[in-house]
């Protein structure tokens, strides 16, 4: 990670959601996102900020894209770390698992953004987790929608690659006005993994799924 604080994850989890969803247009945001900047973390917050503005011109692709990119953050991380963290974290009671893998999910806040942090609170097989500073709502006008939709499919694909399944929803953006960004964290017993952004736009797994 660079000294600007934007995480390697981040823009390589982008640059996939883009070339997967507008591989026409990948050329145009290289630009920002280059090759040689993937491959040595050198992205800084201002090309960060481009790439996002464009992105938000592109209609209901940004969503997809930002969702998109959110499940391979949570991917990636999971990779990342070792068999044996794997197969712990898996074989813990559920009610510690739950704890855990709502920790993991603020440290790729974190290391999305070094300026970005995450406070989560969980009660009764419900999180609410407050987002501060994230690096997708800093807008210089309010929108209609959320935009941090990426940290929604990031908790759900974290909570699902370790057998609990979630409905995340995006309850307060601030681009959309609020003074923070608020998940709220559903976890569920036998039903339906999902996460809701509140924009319109079905971002399902199983949508997603259709697609690639």
């Amino acid at each position: 990670m660079r000294e600007a604080g934007i995480g390697r994850v981040l823009v390589a989890s982008l640059h996939q959601g883009i070339a997967d969803i507008l591989p026409t247009r990948l050329g145009f945001y290289e630009n920002w996102l280059s090759a040689e900047g993937l491959r040595e973390g050198t992205i800084g917050v201002a090309p960060l900020y481009a790439v996002l503005s464009f992105l938000r011109q592109e209609g209901d692709a940004y969503q997809i894209i930002t969702t998109r990119a959110g499940e391979y953050a949570a991917e990636w991380t999971v990779q990342s770390m070792s068999p044996l963290q794997r197969t712990l974290l898996k074989t813990t009671p559920e009610w510690m698992r739950r704890r855990l893998v709502l920790r993991l999910a603020r440290q790729v806040v974190r290391s999305s953004y070094r300026g970005s942090r995450a406070i989560s609170r969980l009660r009764r097989g419900m999180a609410s987790v407050d987002v501060r500073a994230s690096i997708f709502c800093t807008v210089r006008e309010r929108v209609p929608h959320p935009l941090c939709g990426f940290y929604a499919a990031a908790f759900t694909r974290l909570l699902l690659l370790f057998n609990l399944s979630a409905r995340t929803e995006v309850v307060a953006c601030r681009g959309t006005g609020e003074a923070t960004c608020m998940l709220k964290v559903a976890l569920l017993k036998g039903r339906q993994t999902e996460h809701v952004v509140g924009s319109g736009v079905d971002t399902t797994p199983s949508v997603l799924a259709s697609e690639r």
